[in-house]
């Protein structure tokens, strides 16, 4: 079992940054890839970004790419996600999962296992 809790969501104004932090419990952290979702209003959850078990395997939807960074401290058992230049578009729940398929950076819904609860991202204009 792994259980994630996210944190660092909050309201920021456009081309501002956030970092999103999702600290997992349990021994087997390290073995599992991460990946972050987000569902904004009226919309369906899209893949965000994704890390392999050791960090070297990343993706990003095109939306984030070079403005989203995802990283993890295996050590802390945390997964991160860096978001600068945010953009009210941005605004929406996100949630980090957790994917037993620790090779490769898994981008769909239904390669992970576990989930967490959200945290809130408000972009204003």
């Amino acid at each position: 079992q792994v259980q994630l809790v996210e944190s660092g969501g909050g309201l920021v104004q456009a081309g501002g940054s956030l970092r999103l932090s999702c600290a997992a419990s349990g021994r087997t952290f390290s073995s599992y890839a991460m990946g972050w979702f987000r569902q904004g209003p009226g919309k369906e959850r899209e893949s965000v970004a994704a890390t392999d078990w050791s960090g070297s395997s990343t993706y990003y939807a095109d939306s984030v790419k070079g403005r989203f960074t995802i990283f993890r401290d295996n050590a802390k058992k945390t997964v991160y996600l860096q978001m600068n230049s945010l953009k009210p578009e941005d605004t929406a729940v996100y949630y980090c999962a957790a994917s037993p398929r620790g090779l490769g950076a898994p981008s769909l819904a239904y390669e992970y296992t576990y989930w967490g609860q959200g945290t809130q991202v408000t972009v204003s204009s």
